[in-house]
């Protein structure tokens, strides 16, 4: 069973840490569908020191999320220890995870994110750093190296168990890969192997099977999913149930997937606001919709939504029509 420091997780399934997605709505909504451990979206490590009001908001938890691993980002030691005291003290976050693996030029030229990855002892300073001054159990999230020409993915794992960390998650694409190409779950493994500290596997687990696959290949105490569970929880109740029994369950229905659209937009609107949330809930819907026929037009449509009942009236119009349809089809076949 994945164990972080004093935190034991029900299943080894873990939502990963995605900007601009994990907030707590969507948190909420993937850890109801089962998933062992939820991280948040990344926040800097100075808009938590200067006490940035955008940056203050997305610091909170339900307590239904726990437990919950809280993301933060920076490249002075300074500031992020400060924002690591302030998480430590200040929420309810079970855990502390530091970001070394966003790969976008704006983090990465702050010497934040990825940059880190090409210095084994700059890692060991700030983690061990961070690590003396708080009590929740420490931990990383990073890729495998910068470029092909430098993979210090081992070094950099073990540099953070030497800090005091107590988990890495290790991406296996490099910085300059971004999200593309395959993930190299072999260097997932040779750190996995490397190290005493539990290692989560990331990178290409995009249905049940392929979890179970990089469990069983590389040997790591959690894998975790990320893209794959965009618009679709059930990736992740899907995944533990196989894990649990063997048994592949079913895809959702049409309806299934709109009421948890609509579940995760209510809980959007109370965490934002109508405007902010529908506005912010177009890319979920259109994530939701994926796979479901007949669902261009109302993609198109739902762009230019402003309100939840216009949003919730498209929705529900596309699952009628779709009903419809397989019960035509159902009669003449």
């Amino acid at each position: 069973m994945l164990k972080i420091g004093d935190i034991e997780m029900k299943n080894p399934v873990v939502l990963a840490p995605m900007a601009g997605v994990c907030n707590s709505a969507f948190r909420l909504t993937v850890k109801e569908f089962g998933a062992g451990l939820v991280c948040a979206e990344m926040v800097s490590d100075k808009g938590i020191v200067l006490k940035n009001g955008k940056t203050m908001n997305m610091l909170y938890i339900d307590e239904r999320e726990k437990p919950l691993s809280l993301q933060i980002f920076g490249g002075e030691k300074e500031t992020l220890v400060e924002a690591a005291k302030f998480v430590d003290q200040n929420t309810n976050a079970d855990i502390i995870d530091i970001n070394m693996g966003c790969p976008v030029p704006k983090i990465t030229k702050c010497d934040a994110g990825a940059k880190w990855l090409l210095d084994p002892d700059k890692i060991y300073e700030m983690v061990s750093a961070v690590v003396a001054e708080v009590e929740k159990p420490v931990t990383v999230k990073m890729r495998m190296g910068w470029d092909e020409d430098h993979i210090f993915a081992v070094k950099n794992a073990q540099a953070i168990e030497r800090a005091g960390g107590k988990a890495v998650a290790l991406h296996g694409r490099t910085r300059v890969q971004m999200y593309e190409g395959i993930a190299n779950w072999d260097i997932i493994r040779e750190v996995k192997q490397s190290v005493t500290i539990p290692v989560i596997g990331n990178g290409d687990v995009q249905t049940p099977q392929d979890a179970k696959r990089m469990l069983d290949e590389t040997g790591v105490d959690g894998v975790m999913i990320g893209r794959a569970a965009l618009g679709d929880p059930w990736m992740i109740y899907r995944t533990v149930q196989y894990l649990e029994t063997g048994k592949l369950m079913a895809p959702p229905s049409v309806r299934e997937k709109i009421d948890v659209c609509i579940l995760h937009l209510d809980r959007l609107i109370a965490l934002k606001n109508e405007h902010i949330a529908v506005r912010e809930m177009r890319k979920h819907a259109a994530w939701y919709l994926k796979g479901v026929r007949g669902n261009a037009n109302v993609r198109n449509a739902i762009n230019e939504c402003n309100t939840r009942d216009h949003l919730v009236t498209l929705l529900n119009d596309l699952v009628i029509e779709v009903e419809e349809k397989e019960l035509s089809e159902a009669i003449v076949g």
